[in-house]
């Protein structure tokens, strides 16, 4: 029987998504990115209490795409061209320059809204699938040696919304066997928020003792003063690494800030990382590889990320559709490729009852 996916390999293929919808605002592309991601979760989910977290996920899709555009009409219309809605603009003190209140709300400013609204709904939808797919504990087991304590706080972190939404469900199923008492409208703290906070504060609770009784987060005799530089080298590196990525993906920034604020973040965090893991001695039970599946599924959302940001280099024009005279988005071939190539991810990974199999692996 085939092994489960990699959980690494499950976040590198988000990430690749979220990559490729980063890169765009054409709302075909992504709603073909959202529509992707959902195929392959629904097709290789498992039965874990994290994998019916896509929902939530997609509710908090369509809320942000809501307030979006809520945001851009009525509190900053300063579009042109057909006027859908025309309102009366409400005056602001001098504090407020900048921010108007009301006013015409033009087509430009509802496609705008709607379009930034998609695609950051598009990235957490991609983000959210990986999370559905992804076991934690098996993630957890394959963080560097000196990363265990960020790994945890990051490992338990990224758990909890899913336990949030396994809770809401029994907590629902538990309510119905209930007699209703009425007042549903005003016992929504009582019926529903306590219960929910309730059991995933329990939950969590017990996940960290069972991770401090296995010895998590334990050191050895290392100076207190070394310990600190190569947290700080560590973090320092960290943060130089997100500042170089930020840097490459937006053509604005300095040049201090693209490639060698990267090179140099890679840098600090390798000699942290090498030097933190002499402290440390741990055990590897049952040894989790990353075979061919896992590359495969990789690939296939990095992929993605690269042929749109190849396409952006060719023909950025038809990946920003524009609202300023409105014009009906383009999709050329090969954003079109991009979208559809993390399709791959369900063909060659095995099916949702292997997937399943990541509840009982020992973490």
């Amino acid at each position: 029987m085939p092994a489960p996916v990699h959980p690494v390999a499950w976040w590198l293929w988000a990430i690749g998504l979220a990559v490729a919808a980063s890169f765009t605002t054409d709302p075909l592309l992504l709603l073909l990115l959202i529509g992707v991601a959902c195929f392959v979760v629904v097709l290789r989910r498992g039965d874990a209490p994290w994998a019916r977290s896509l929902r939530v996920y997609l509710l908090l899709g369509a809320f942000i795409v809501v307030v979006r555009v809520a945001f851009r009409c009525f509190l900053g219309a300063s579009g042109s061209g057909t006027v859908l809605l025309d309102l009366p603009r409400i005056p602001l003190p001098d504090w407020a320059a900048g921010v108007s209140l009301l006013g015409p709300i033009h087509l430009s400013d509802v496609l705008d809204g709607l379009y930034d609204g998609l695609r950051l709904a598009a990235m957490i939808i991609c983000i959210g699938a990986a999370n559905s797919l992804a076991n934690p504990k098996r993630l957890l087991k394959v963080v560097p040696i000196a990363l265990y304590d960020i790994g945890t706080v990051v490992v338990v972190a990224v758990s909890v919304f899913p336990q949030i939404a396994d809770s809401i469900g029994r907590v629902r199923r538990a309510q119905r066997l209930r007699p209703d008492s009425g007042g549903r409208k005003w016992h929504v703290v009582r019926r529903m928020i306590v219960p929910v906070l309730a059991d995933a504060l329990d939950r969590s609770l017990l996940l960290a003792a069972a991770m401090d009784s296995r010895g998590y987060g334990r050191r050895g005799p290392t100076p207190v003063r070394t310990r600190r530089i190569l947290g700080v080298l560590t973090v320092a590196g960290l943060i130089a690494v997100c500042i170089g990525v930020f840097g490459v993906l937006d053509d604005r920034a300095p040049a201090a800030f693209r490639w060698p604020a990267f090179v140099l973040g890679v840098a600090l965090a390798a000699v942290g990382l090498a030097f933190s893991a002499r402290e440390r001695t741990v055990t590897r039970y049952r040894v989790d590889p990353f075979g061919v599946t896992a590359c495969a599924v990789a690939a296939s959302g990095l992929a993605a990320g690269g042929l749109m940001i190849l396409a952006g280099q060719y023909a950025p024009a038809h990946l920003n559709p524009s609202t300023t005279p409105a014009t009906w988005p383009v999709v050329d071939l090969l954003p079109l490729m991009a979208a559809v190539i993390g399709l791959l991810a369900a063909v060659v990974s095995p099916p949702s009852a292997i997937q399943g199999l990541d509840e009982e692996v020992p973490a």
